[in-house]
């Protein structure tokens, strides 16, 4: 089992930045990929990056491509997620997952976090 916390959601204005944490805790060793998540009333739940373990190779999603980053900290069983020039639209509730079962886009991992809210004001 794998368990994961996310932190650092909060309430910024458009053009600012904020950085997601994921802590990754259990059977930290059967992790192959990572990948964060957001939730809006709207869209539903929609892929946002990911990272694969094994060659460290990362994957955005096109409308946050260049805008975020996601590192890993293996020492710290950590995952990051660096928003900058945030929208409006980013607004969502952010989640991160291990473990896809399928593709690394795809919402089909084994394991997730509760979330936490990312507001971004006009």
């Amino acid at each position: 089992q794998v368990q994961l916390a996310e932190s650092g959601g909060g309430l910024v204005q458009a053009g600012g930045s904020l950085r997601l944490s994921c802590a990754a805790s259990g059977s930290i060793d059967s992790i192959t990929s990572m990948g964060w998540f957001r939730r809006t009333p709207g869209k539903g739940r929609e892929f946002v990056a990911a990272v694969t373990l094994r060659d460290s190779m990362t994957y955005y999603t096109n409308s946050v491509r260049g805008r975020f980053t996601l590192n890993i900290d293996n020492a710290k069983n950590a995952m990051y997620l660096q928003m900058n020039t945030l929208k409006p639209e980013d607004t969502a509730v952010y989640y991160c997952a291990a473990n896809p079962l399928t593709a690394v886009y795809s919402s089909d991992y084994d394991y997730w976090g509760r979330g936490t809210q990312v507001t971004v004001s006009s």
